[in-house]
């Protein structure tokens, strides 16, 4: 069994497909670079499961039986904050940036290569266990809008808000980084980091989301304003 060197707890995955085969394959992937595996057939399935385990990330397919992926992921969000990689066909680019906006992490189109998704896997979890925030810096207050390190926690006008990790991190990035312009490519690298695979666009996703979270009107953002044909800064 591999020790993975991010972690020396075997991470659980839970694998959510229709497909038995590919369920299979995956799972003697993953199970062969250290993981435990469960599995889920459906979107009820999945659901249940989700009632009495605590997957570390989830490999999900959008296209289910029963609760599609969409409808999946849409749920844990509103309740759970865990890593979702999704599967789509290769011609669901809606779906995909559907996806991405609800909160997804990553994404692999199908057919695709067993050991790239244990990459992905263990890329996405190196992500969201590895969060590049210092717990020992203060809190940030800026007009109403507080982030706290410390709890990974963040009020607007002292309303909590629920934020993902990935989220946070960005937030927090530029906020540590004031009337600062970064584009997403260095977004990317520097909360992604070299080992993502997926679209640029993910970056703009999670900006949007972020502003309909944290912005009084996300149509005219307060905090973070674009720098057109640039990329993105956070007023302070």
């Amino acid at each position: 069994m591999v020790i993975m060197d991010y972690e020396t707890t075997p991470k659980t995955i839970l694998v959510v497909d229709d497909e038995a085969t590919i369920r299979e394959v995956v799972r003697s992937y993953l199970e062969r670079d250290g993981f435990c595996v469960l599995e889920a057939a459906d979107g009820h399935a999945a659901l249940d499961t989700l009632d009495i385990e605590s997957p570390d990330l989830i490999v999900l397919d959008l296209m289910l039986p029963g609760i599609d992926g969409l409808t999946i992921t849409r749920h844990l969000r509103q309740r759970r904050a865990i890593p979702i990689i999704m599967l789509t066909a290769r011609g669901e680019t809606s779906d995909r940036i559907t996806g991405l906006d609800l909160g997804a992490d990553d994404y692999i189109t199908k057919p695709f290569s067993p050991q790239e998704l244990v990459s992905r896997v263990r890329a996405v979890l190196r992500r969201t266990t590895d969060q590049p925030v210092t717990t020992t810096q203060p809190p940030l207050e800026f007009d109403g809008l507080t982030l706290d390190p410390t709890s990974h926690t963040v009020t607007v006008d002292h309303d909590p808000v629920t934020l993902t990790a990935r989220e946070f991190s960005l937030l927090w990035f530029l906020a540590r980084h004031p009337r600062q312009v970064f584009t997403r490519d260095q977004l990317l690298d520097q909360l992604w980091g070299h080992e993502f695979y997926g679209d640029p666009s993910t970056v703009t996703v999670h900006i949007r989301r972020l502003r309909e979270k944290i912005e009084r009107d996300p149509s005219n953002p307060r905090f973070i304003t674009t720098v057109w044909g640039v990329g993105y800064k956070f007023e302070n």
